[in-house]
């Protein structure tokens, strides 16, 4: 079981290359960043571009993969993304993982001025966005029309290091979503159900997301990433706690487990010491010893 870490952009130059920095220091297999241009309660917190700080991320470390959690089509293009993602691979090495999901409602739905949309269309939007950064990440050159988006002679040379191209993990908690990640991506990535008020619930909601998977899969096999802080509790508010959830995530066939850096108010709140004391229990390769 693989443990990965998320780091909100929000720092400076200094800061931001001291914590990725750190995660790797410490072990961890992976690091993960936001893509919001604002987000929830810390809409007026400091709040930096995705993209830059995984360039900045990636020349701060050498060893530990890069990965957006989740890429959002509120925002943003294939053409761009797909850009942007082949660049990022090669400043890092071929390390970057894009997770991609549907993009919600909140405070970067509406800021270039978009009317709302409904569950159906935002999955809709993301199967082309999806199909369209696939295509685009695999070949020189791609033509492609769809409803949401369009590509006409998009040039991606040289493309990815990583060939045929860098991953694409499908974020989703609902059957349509889970049933196109089984489809088309390299992996799937959960927050486990929303909605829900007790860590039991969640765990039984979790439980049926991945028997959605398995059957849609039908003996396949493909990347599975659990955003372990997506329940009520706090995955790091305590060593023992998050060896018992990361424990329950590999029975149900996680590969790998995705914690929050802990801050100091309204969200994820907690103590750094406890990511370290996770990171003790790592083997060196950024598996988590259970």
């Amino acid at each position: 079981m693989r443990v990965g870490v998320v780091i909100l952009p929000q720092f400076d130059r200094a800061e931001t290359c001291a914590r990725w920095k750190a995660l790797e220091d410490m072990g961890f297999a992976s690091g993960w960043t936001y893509d919001h241009l604002a987000w929830r309660e810390l809409v007026d917190e400091p709040w930096y571009g995705t993209v830059p700080t995984l360039a900045a991320a990636a020349f701060a470390t050498e060893r530990l993969r890069l990965g957006t959690w989740v890429l959002s089509p509120n925002f943003r293009h294939p053409v761009v993304v797909a850009k942007d993602l082949m660049t990022l691979d090669e400043l890092s090495g071929g390390r970057i993982v894009a997770a991609v999901g549907a993009g919600g409602l909140g405070w970067d739905s509406a800021v270039l001025g978009q009317p709302p949309l409904s569950p159906k269309q935002l999955m809709d939007r993301l199967i082309e966005f999806v199909t369209l950064s696939d295509l685009l990440l695999r070949q020189p050159v791609t033509s492609w029309s769809g409803d949401w988006f369009s590509a006409v002679e998009a040039r991606m040379i040289p493309g990815c290091v990583q060939r045929p191209r860098l991953p694409l993990v499908v974020a989703s908690s609902g059957p349509r979503g889970i049933r196109f990640a089984a489809a088309a991506g390299d992996g799937w990535a959960t927050h486990g159900p929303p909605g829900v008020t007790t860590q039991d619930e969640w765990w039984a909601g979790l439980t049926r997301q991945v028997s959605l998977l398995d059957e849609a899969l039908d003996g396949r096999r493909i990347e599975r990433y659990l955003s372990i802080d997506g329940g009520p509790l706090l995955s790091t508010r305590s060593k023992d706690a998050f060896v018992d959830a990361a424990g329950r995530a590999a029975a149900l066939g996680f590969d790998e487990v995705v914690a929050h850096w802990p801050r100091e108010s309204l969200r994820f709140v907690g103590d750094p010491a406890v990511l370290e004391q996770v990171a003790g229990q790592l083997d060196g390769t950024g598996h988590i010893r259970l």
